[in-house]
Formats: structure tokens, sequence, C-alpha cells
């Protein structure tokens, strides 16, 4: 098995190790300081960004046994493929993350009080006003069909 920081492990604590690492680089983008800037201080002014922070992962391990079929049983005609004809098993494994984050608000506080200011992202608005009017669209083209019919 290679994993995604150039290693080959074939230990299974080598494996939990690496599997431990990379949930913990995936999580620490949901630390405090992500979610909230450090105060910047203009005059009588101060200014805190806050950020929505997401982070997921997966992992999946499989084990078979039988043999591999070869591309004469699956119909093709793709040069040998390995066959293990001896009914041994073998397994894999493998996993996935990531972690994103944006900003939604700018806290500033001066002489007249608090203020929240959020961040406006016209592009997720825009993305998400074609996406329901095309979901419209094709809920009333289907309507249509169905009236015909």
């Amino acid at each position: 098995m290679i994993d995604t920081f150039g290693r080959t492990v074939a230990d299974p604590q080598a494996v939990r190790d690496m599997s431990h690492e990379f949930v913990e680089k995936i999580f620490a983008a949901a630390q405090p300081g992500t979610v909230f800037s450090a105060p910047v201080i203009s005059g009588d002014y101060t200014i805190i960004t806050a950020g929505e922070v997401m982070a997921g992962g997966g992992f999946g391990f499989g084990y078979g046994s039988g043999s591999i079929p070869t591309p004469e049983q699956q119909g093709g005609e793709a040069g040998p493929a390995p066959t293990n004809q001896d009914g041994a098993g073998s397994g894999s494994g493998g996993g996935g993350g990531g972690s994103s984050g944006r900003p939604v608000a700018a806290i500033i506080i001066g002489p007249d009080g608090v203020k929240v200011e959020p961040v406006v992202d016209a592009t997720k608005i825009a993305l998400a006003a074609i996406g329901a009017w095309l979901s419209i669209a094709l809920l009333l083209a289907r309507r249509a069909r169905a009236t015909r019919s």
C-alpha cells in the first residue's frame, strides 16, 4: 500500500499511525484560530473576522477470496491479467478526506457598539438560484409530459 505522504506501508500498526496522522491533519483546520481571526485594531475600531470551517473524511477496507477473472472470462481482449488460482484471499483499504473554510462575517467593535457584517457570497447565491430554477423547470417538464400521456 502506498500512502499520500509518499511512504509504502505494510505493517498494520503503521497504517493505524498514518490514519491517526491523516485525521489530525484534516481536523486541524477546525481550530478556534481558523474560525475567528486575530483582532485587527485600527484607531477606535477592532475588527475580527469569523469563518465557517468544514472537515470530513472516510476510510474503507475490503477483503475477498477466490480467483480473479481473466480478460477472456470478462469478454475483453486485454493482455494477461494476474490470476489467483489457489483461492487465497487478498485485501486492500483506502481513505480520504478534506477540509475547507470560508469567511462568513466581520465583527466590528467601535465607539458605536458592536456590529456584525455578513460576508455575502454572490456566487453561492447565484448557483443556488440557478439550481432552484432548473429543478422547477424539470418538474414542470415532467408534469407536462405526464399530462400528455
